[in-house]
């Protein structure tokens, strides 16, 4: 079990993309989501998939857990979403040491940019990168 402490940000410009160091598709479906768990599978480039289970309400520090999961199963529960799938293009941004992924949305969330940063600790607010916008965790 790992306890993360989880940020999310509006990124408010695209300063950012100079500093990217990979980039991944993803689509994403939950399972399950309730006010203290969730339960999503997302699959990365077409090609693998991972099952991720959450828990606790306070949205900054959850336990989550993680595991691979073959993929043409992981396609076999998209039958079983609640909501919609999600798509989006995450890079991944290294800045004062922390890796940033900043995810590019796409379909009915197009023109959304958010910034997530995942930390055992949390980051004083001077270490931030100043194209970050407002916390939305």
């Amino acid at each position: 079990m790992a306890i993360e402490i989880e940020r999310k940000f509006l990124v408010k410009s695209v300063a950012w993309r100079d500093a990217v160091e990979s980039a991944s598709r993803i689509q994403q479906f939950y399972l399950a989501v309730t006010q203290d768990r969730s339960v999503r599978i997302r699959i990365a480039d077409g090609v693998k998939a991972k099952l991720t289970l959450k828990f606790g309400s306070n949205q900054r520090a959850r336990d989550e857990f993680e595991y691979a999961v073959d993929l043409g199963e992981a396609e076999e529960m998209r039958a079983h979403m609640v909501g919609d799938i999600i798509e989006k293009t995450r890079h991944n941004v290294r800045h004062d040491g922390f890796v940033y992924e900043v995810d590019v949305f796409e379909g009915r969330l197009a023109g959304l940019v958010i910034a997530e940063l995942e930390t055992p600790e949390d980051v004083p607010a001077i270490r931030l990168p100043s194209w970050l916008g407002r916390e939305v965790t």
